[in-house]
């Protein structure tokens, strides 16, 4: 595990303080940026294999957009409070300041991740304009889907298009391995659409409320602590909530808050030096006492026993 850096809040880490967290270091493969001289990497983008790369990372943030391919084998993710399995044809998305973990990765896992910089496709679209144009970089959006056998080939040979680009490195790969990207995301933006992941309209079935609800949560736990306020926002009453949150999750509404406030104060606990008396005061608790009766509540040990074990561990 990294040491932790002096840092008072949860850092979102750039590329290149970023690799160090997901490469394993003596790592002899040659696709991507696995073992590319420094001379032949392009900036704001990173491409690699599954080869060398961590069981498990996290939870972090970090300021780039990432693109996680499942060729085969399995791993656990979690972003925010949702957690999915990656399976063969899998595809996963995360964007800048969203918290990310990786766990429980297959011994027969293979893949692929691209990650770039907001900025990194500006000469073809506005980095304020990649969530809107590609919803599942979007808050609102679904971060996770399947894709179908033709699919997943498509979408693998634009990644080996893209490695050969960076290998040959001829004049012109930055702008070849830009338009393969964007041509990659207009084809899963396809894949996305095809499923049925943009359609949005209002119920209040279970389906529709428990994932928004956890989107919600995510978003605004720290401002935002009764079950009541989400409820407002999502059209229904703080009992008919309460009730398909728990007959879809077996958990009351109230616990997503709980948890994901457990999840922020885990990654400051483990990432920042941040006192414990300042985490409890950036989670909005009154008093640290309060913070650290809540945290043992939830995870059965303090936030200093916590903390002691994560950095020894």
């Amino acid at each position: 595990m990294p040491a932790r850096s002096s840092h008072k809040e949860i850092p979102q880490y750039g590329l290149e303080a970023s690799r160090q967290l997901h490469r394993l270091p003596g790592d002899a493969s040659a696709f991507g940026y696995n073992n590319l001289a420094a001379a032949a990497r392009i900036k704001g983008f990173e491409l690699y294999s599954s080869e060398g790369v961590r069981a498990q990372m996290g939870p972090l943030k970090s300021d780039y957009y990432r693109i996680s391919i499942s060729v085969r084998g399995i791993t656990e993710i979690q972003l925010g409070l949702e957690d999915f399995t990656h399976g063969i044809g899998t595809i996963s998305f995360t964007f800048p300041g969203q918290i990310f973990s990786k766990r429980g990765l297959s011994d027969d896992a293979f893949g692929y991740y691209l990650l770039f910089e907001p900025g990194f496709l500006e000469d073809i679209i506005a980095p304020d304009r990649i969530p809107e144009e590609f919803p599942f970089f979007a808050f609102a959006g679904v971060p996770f889907m399947q894709l179908t056998p033709a699919e997943l080939d498509i979408t693998v040979d634009f990644a080996q298009r893209m490695n050969a680009e960076l290998q040959r490195h001829q004049p012109g790969h930055d702008k070849a391995i830009r338009m393969y990207l964007y041509l990659m995301l207009l084809e899963l933006k396809r894949a996305y659409l095809r499923q049925g992941f943009d359609l949005t309209e209002k119920n209040d079935k279970p389906a529709w409320l428990v994932p928004r609800y956890k989107k919600l949560v995510s978003e605004h736990f720290l401002t935002k602590r009764k079950v009541a306020d989400y409820a407002a926002m999502l059209g229904v009453t703080p009992n008919h909530l309460n009730r398909a949150i728990r007959e879809h999750t077996g958990h009351t509404a109230s616990e997503a808050i709980a948890d994901m406030l457990v999840r922020e104060a885990k990654a400051a606990l483990r990432y920042t030096d941040t006192t414990i008396a300042g985490i409890s005061d950036q989670l909005q608790f009154s008093d640290p006492a309060g913070f650290n009766r809540f945290f043992k509540e939830k995870t059965g040990v303090t936030p200093l026993a916590f903390r002691k074990n994560a950095v020894s561990g």
